[in-house]
Parts: C-alpha cells; structure tokens; sequence
C-alpha cells in the first residue's frame, strides 16, 4: 500500500474520542494511535492519544463531580438503581460489544458473547444491590457517656487501570463496586484495547450515569504515569503484570494513594493418582488455552503424581491437539491469535529458552502453517524441564504449558509454592480430606478443587505474595473502594470539660 493509499485510510477511518465529563473529545496535541485486530494484523480503528493536559482535565472533572455530590451523595438506593439501568443497557447491547470485543482482542466469540459480557452484567447487577448493604460493624457506647459509630465512605477520585486480555470485563469489575460505593472514575483501557471500555463510556452515559462520574482517557505508559502521580487522584486500583504493578506502587508512593493491585500468576494444576483422569485432562485443556492462555489464572504449571504422569500426559496430548486454532468469528474455534506480535515474540522467546535448557516440546511450539495472517501461536505442551526453569518459575501469558512430575503430597505443595505468585491453583483428588489439607497449604488466593478457572460475583478474587493485594468480585472489593471513618459522639447533654482536661488537668 502506498503512503498516499495509507494517509486516505487513516483520514475515511473512524477516530475514536476519549470521554471528559459528559463530552467526546479528541486529545488536545491531536496524536492517534492505530488499533489492530489481531487476526487479521488489519487497523480496526484510530484512538485518541491523550496527553497531559488531557489527563489534567479527566481528574478535575472527576474531581468536581465528587465533591459536588452528585454521585457520592446520592442515596444507596438511587445509586442502585442508575447501576441497574446501566447494566440492562449494557445488556441490550451484547452482540455489538461481543463483536467489538473480539475484533480488538482477538478471543472466540463464543468466548466474549457467553462468558465475558454476561459476566460483567451480573457483576455490575451485583455490586448495585451491594451498595444497598454497605455499613459499619459497630454503633455502641465503648467509652462512658460517648457514642461510636464507624462510617464507610467513598475515597474520592479512583484511578482504573484496565489490562487487555479482558479488557471490558475487568473495566467493569472495576467500575462496579467504586461506583457502588459512591467514587468517581478516571478509566484507562490498555493502550492496545480501548475499543469496549470507550463503548462502556458511551452506555453509561445514555443510562443516566451523572457527567464526570465517569471518566475515560485513552493512551500508553505516558497517560499512565500522569495519572498514578496526580495529586487529586487518591486510589488507583491496578490489574495487570507485576513489574508494572512495582512501578505504579514507586510513582504512588510520594502521595501514598491507595492502590488496588492484581497482578501475575503462574497457577499450579496438582493431579493426584487417585483423580478422576478424564476429568482432569477436559479441565486442563480448558485451563491452559482459554483466551489463549492469556489470563493470569490459567494453568500453567502441570503437577502429576509420578504414577499417573505417563497415563496422563498421554491423554492430554491427545486432547490438546483437538483444540481448534483459528479465526475468532467462527463458532468452531476454541482459540484465536495472541494480541499482538510484541505479544506472540515474547511467548516465542520462553519456548526457545525452554529448547536451549534442555526441555522437549511434545506438542506445538510455534506458529500453526494454515494461518497466513494474525499473531496465532499453537497450544503448546513441554516436558523434560526442571522445577527451577524459566519456563516454571516466570509468567508466559500465552498458550504454552510446562508438565512435571512429583513424588508425594509434601513435593507437591513445595513444588506449587516455589515461585514468587500467589493468585490461583487447583487440586485433583477423590480425597475430600487430601483435598482441604492440600488447599490449607497452598500460597494462593483462589484455590479450585477438581475444577480450574470458575468466578462467581458472590466471592473474592486477589493474590497472595507478588500476585498483589486486595480483592476484586465480592463485598470485599465493594469495601477497597471505601475509607473508615469513626465518628464519636458525647450523648449526655451535660455541661463539661473534655475528658482530656481531667486526664492532665487544666492548663
């Protein structure tokens, strides 16, 4: 395509604007960034880069809508019922966000249509009846003639940083409960996916949300880094690699902000000789190549007990190459491209260091032959490797998988806990007993037994260790997005001195 081809492209294309208060605007230096679709490598979109004084704009009027009340100080219920609204918009829109979301990402669209979207409505339908029940433990009299009651109230302006794996799910999970809570929002999607969160913008707006509630600026680690260091913000709540989280933790640290972090897992599948095999091997498939291995909680590490290895490692490789790689559109396929070439060269990288320390591809390891176009990479199994390899101890985030065998219960847990993540395991035994004690002993937030992968609004989800701190889903997330206040009150009506004046007397 010629340079003159190219520039009429880019102007017929349609500009994505960023949402400041209640307008679309594009950044003030005027700079777009492309948007690719991972399949086909083919510009989906051109997206506003914002730049500082953009950034500057977003927190005030965040900041202005919070302080002026209407968002945090609407009653629970009338908060409840704007949510509501907006998770039936984002339901009535399902199909064209599935498709967006697909085309920027990548990932089935079976995936997106039925897990996904569905997923972050009833997430969003949640957090709306939450809001209703946010209250202090205590109201009682613990000092004689005073009152206490514990108050929870929103933090202020909240900073969201979203990931691009899944990048309206995890907008939304974010949303959801600082919202209930009664914070407004500045949103920043990843630089690379932006496409559903801006459309997030979109339906909120027509459902009601108040303007500058909800904020969404758009743009790489520049816009970032104004944000986390933005003396109005005061919580920035982070999903994404854990290096990046170190960073984000260094930029807060002179204006201690509160942070939210859910950072990088490489989660242990532990199969014991007495699991039920068949279903062990279906879970694993599922675990490790779902949205093409790109998801923190996958799969990573395979454990099985050293009589089993062999029975299983047969049966999975027999499973793994039915996986269907190929276009995101067809129903048929169960796995679409990595996100990016950047993306697909560093998951080809952990393979290839994998080769050089002695370890054996025993299925895929590179780029399927029948796809010409898209950053595809093949499910990929390995073997021969060691506890203390690359491949074992760092985070791929891609589809490849390493399976290693143990001895007993006391090296399986060793082995599970051996690196420097905590986010999610699971355990395969008919042993209810083995079962618990196993799950007791493991460093990590969500431990599944005989399963791998399920969430549910209802419960928790967060890391241990360098996995990050705090929890998403859950009355728990509903309360990081809140501050405890005490409040205490005199109740006698009697005239006299402060308490302290009979402590040190009267000075």
């Amino acid at each position: 395509m010629t340079r003159n081809a190219t520039m009429e492209k880019k102007e017929s294309m349609k500009v994505w604007k960023m949402l400041i208060g209640s307008q679309w605007v594009g950044s003030q230096h005027g700079k777009t960034r492309p948007i690719l679709n991972p399949a086909t490598e083919k510009i989906l979109a051109e997206v506003y880069e914002a730049d500082i004084a953009d950034v500057h704009s977003a927190v005030e009027n965040a900041r202005k809508a919070f302080e002026d009340g209407r968002w945090s100080r609407k009653s629970p219920g009338e908060r409840a019922l704007a949510l509501m609204r907006l998770a039936d918009k984002l339901e009535q829109n399902l199909k064209s966000l599935a498709n967006l979301e697909m085309q920027n990402v990548g990932k089935p669209l079976k995936l997106v249509q039925d897990g996904d979207i569905p997923f972050a409505v009833d997430n969003l339908r949640f957090f709306a009846s939450a809001a209703r029940l946010l209250e202090g433990r205590s109201s009682q009299e613990y000092a004689s003639g005073y009152t206490s009651i514990i108050r929870r109230e929103p933090i202020g302006v909240v900073v969201l940083i979203a990931p691009w794996n899944y990048p309206f799910m995890m907008a939304v999970w974010k949303a959801a409960p600082a919202l209930a809570a009664g914070n407004t929002l500045v949103l920043k999607p990843s630089e690379i996916t932006p496409l559903t969160t801006l459309e997030f913008g979109r339906l909120a707006l027509e459902s009601g949300i108040p303007e500058g509630v909800i904020n969404i600026v758009t743009g790489g680690e520049e816009v970032g880094v104004a944000l986390t260091q933005h003396p109005d913000v005061k919580m920035i709540s982070f999903t994404g690699d854990t290096e990046t989280g170190k960073k984000i933790l260094a930029q807060t640290a002179p204006t201690l902000k509160k942070c939210h972090m859910e950072l990088g897992g490489k989660a242990p599948f532990v199969v014991f000789e007495d699991a039920d095999l068949e279903a062990a091997v279906q879970g694993a498939v599922v675990a490790s190549f779902v949205n093409t291995g790109q998801d923190c909680t996958a799969a990573t590490r395979f454990y099985i007990q050293e009589s089993l290895y062999r029975k299983f490692l047969e049966a999975f490789l027999k499973e793994v190459s039915k996986v269907r790689v190929g276009s995101p559109s067809s129903p048929d396929t169960d796995m679409g491209p990595l996100v990016s070439s950047e993306q697909r060269d560093r998951v080809e990288g952990f393979v290839k260091r994998a080769l050089q320390e002695k370890a054996r591809i025993a299925s895929g390891g590179g780029r399927p032959k029948n796809l010409e176009a898209g950053f595809f990479f093949e499910p990929t199994v390995i073997v021969d490797v060691d506890q203390t390899s690359e491949i074992v101890q760092k985070e791929v985030f891609g589809p490849v998988v390493a399976v290693l065998p143990f001895k007993d219960e006391e090296e399986a847990i060793r082995f599970s806990n051996d690196v420097p993540y905590g986010l999610a395991a699971s355990v395969w035994t008919k042993d209810i007993q083995r079962a618990l004690r196993f799950s007791g002993a493991l460093e990590f937030g969500t431990v599944w037994i005989n399963d791998h992968l399920p969430l549910t609004s209802e419960m928790p989800h967060g890391g241990f260790k360098q996995s990050g701190f705090g929890k998403d889903l859950s009355l728990y997330a509903l309360e990081e997005y809140t501050q405890i206040k005490h409040v205490m009150a005199e109740t006698t009506g009697a005239v006299r001195k402060p308490w302290h004046y009979t402590v040190f007397g009267n000075p």
